[in-house]
């Protein structure tokens, strides 16, 4: 009998290190997330799943947005994930296009930072046609200037993501950490289950 109760403290125990360890782990070191959009195609599907290194920006109070230690800041070109500004029960996923001081402008697609066009090798069109900034700020937007501590962020794939362009900058006090690598990805639109796991994606870094 004693014996029995001692393998159900030992099981116990065993289940309640693990539970803290994980707890620990998801806290402050890497936290997992699933793509739901194709707003950062083609660097991330749908239905790719990733680790993100919650030690790469700020160190905070696990599953709040108290900042504990500021570890360093995101540079242009970071693909970060973030709690969303109008929603921070949600989060989103977009790189890192300019930091707090930089001088924002966009014409007809064109993303110019300080008055100089940016090389943007990230950036894919779906749609050619320009829209005039008047009626959208999605390829023409007036020059802005991003606050210190802020970032403005956009969607690889700028036809089809909702970003600063639309609902304005980043503050640091939302970052997540930054996307470090594919685990796994499933494409559930494949009709071919032999096509359903892209295998090719597993393990493969994020740039």
């Amino acid at each position: 009998m004693e014996k029995s109760k001692s393998k159900t403290r030992e099981y116990l125990e065993s289940l309640i290190i693990a539970a803290i360890i994980a707890f620990f782990v998801r806290g402050f070191v890497v936290q997992a997330f699933k793509i739901p959009s194709s707003s950062m195609e083609p660097t991330l599907l749908i239905g790719d799943h990733l680790l993100v290194n919650r030690l790469s920006y700020v160190v905070k109070v696990p599953f709040t947005d108290i900042v504990l230690l500021n570890l360093g800041k995101p540079k242009r070109g970071d693909v970060v994930v973030f709690r969303y500004p109008v929603d921070t029960s949600k989060d989103f996923i977009k790189r890192v296009v300019a930091v707090g001081g930089d001088k924002v402008e966009i014409r007809d697609k064109a993303i110019y930072i300080n008055g100089k066009k940016i090389a943007d090798p990230w950036g894919v069109y779906a749609d050619q046609s320009i829209v005039p900034g008047f009626l959208s700020p999605k390829d023409n937007l007036e020059p802005i200037v991003v606050p210190k501590d802020t970032y403005f962020v956009m969607g690889d794939n700028r036809d089809r993501s909702l970003d600063s362009r639309f609902w304005g900058f980043v503050k640091s006090d939302l970052l997540v950490g930054k996307a470090l690598i594919l685990y796994a990805s499933w494409n559930s639109n494949s009709p071919d289950i032999l096509h359903y796991i892209r295998w090719e994606r597993f393990g493969r870094l994020i740039k």
